[in-house]
């Protein structure tokens, strides 16, 4: 079952001929999850073939343009489609009044029906849920109040062997209660303990996002050992001072916080304009976490099971 991460933008404030503002998508078993929405969302999301009555669930991580002015375009798009269904929009507070104005000239009326969800910008806080993903919001450091993400899956159960199910000729009603942890006893009143009955589960897979923000030791511990890292190198270490000023991490610092979380991979982005060649911040990165990769518009990153 999928679990993966497609970069739709991975610039910073302007966009270039070569990057969007930030957007990305994240399916996790066929739900799919749009992470901020700056310019060109939608144009990037047909360009990759994800259909857009797919997209229920919005998070933007904060109200600086190039993180939400495609928001407004992709509604409206959703609207033309004849789309009915629920938008959940994970976001801070102020932007449904934001984009009211806007939502009152769309033509027709509203056929999405759009439930804002406001984050909380002081402590982490569970966001979503179902039987198989759970998201959390965490609170980062930036000029304005930011939030990271973080997607698990949730726990899985054992596998039950299809071997002992012959064996001891266990009914089907009583392999759900096996998977949940119960022993099973013969006919002969024999007790056949759960782990010679189940093989252990693979290990739930994970993805956090992390940007814009300065660098922060404090995400360290909700972050750790996740499969996949996306964290903000606004600037490469010659601007180190003006990163420090501005909010913004340097490739370096997105590594640093890799190597301290103990994560499996690390995605760097959101690239100032000021930079043409993206892999000059990976170079930098690897010098303090090896396994980075730089952002690049179109790309889809799996995380095997």
């Amino acid at each position: 079952m999928p679990f993966e991460l497609t970069i739709l933008g991975s610039s910073s404030a302007l966009p270039t001929s070569e990057r969007y503002p930030t957007a990305q998508v994240l399916n996790v078993l066929g739900r799919f999850f749009l992470i901020d929405c700056g310019e060109g969302t939608q144009i990037q999301l047909r360009r990759q073939k994800i259909s857009f009555s797919k997209i229920k669930h919005i998070f933007i991580s904060h109200l600086h343009g190039d993180h939400y002015f495609g928001l407004i375009g992709l509604i409206s798009t959703l609207n033309l489609l004849g789309i009915k269904s629920d938008i959940h929009i994970y976001s801070p507070s102020e932007l449904k009044n934001l984009i009211q104005a806007q939502l009152d000239f769309i033509k027709g009326g509203m056929n999405v029906n759009l439930i804002f969800h406001p984050l909380n910008f002081k402590q982490p806080q569970k966001i979503y849920s179902d039987k198989r993903v759970e998201v959390f919001s965490f609170p980062v450091k930036h000029s304005i109040s930011t939030c990271g993400f973080l997607f698990k899956e949730t726990q899985k159960q054992p596998n039950i062997k299809k071997e002992v199910i012959e064996e001891y000729n266990i009914p089907i009603a009583q392999i759900k209660n096996i998977k949940a942890g119960d022993d099973f006893i013969t006919e002969e009143g024999i007790i056949i303990p759960n782990n010679k009955l189940t093989t252990p589960p693979t290990q739930p897979r994970s993805y956090a996002f992390c940007t814009d923000t300065a660098y922060h030791e404090p995400i360290i511990e909700i972050i750790k050992e996740v499969d996949l890292l996306y964290h903000e190198a606004t600037f490469l270490e010659e601007m180190r001072d003006f990163a420090k000023k501005t909010l913004h991490s340097t490739a370096k610092d997105a590594a640093n916080i890799a190597r301290l979380a103990k994560v499996k991979k690390l995605i760097i982005g959101h690239f100032s304009a000021r930079y043409n060649d993206a892999t000059l911040f990976e170079k930098e990165a690897r010098t303090v976490f090896e396994n980075t990769v730089a952002a690049k518009e179109g790309k889809t990153y799996k995380i095997k099971e």
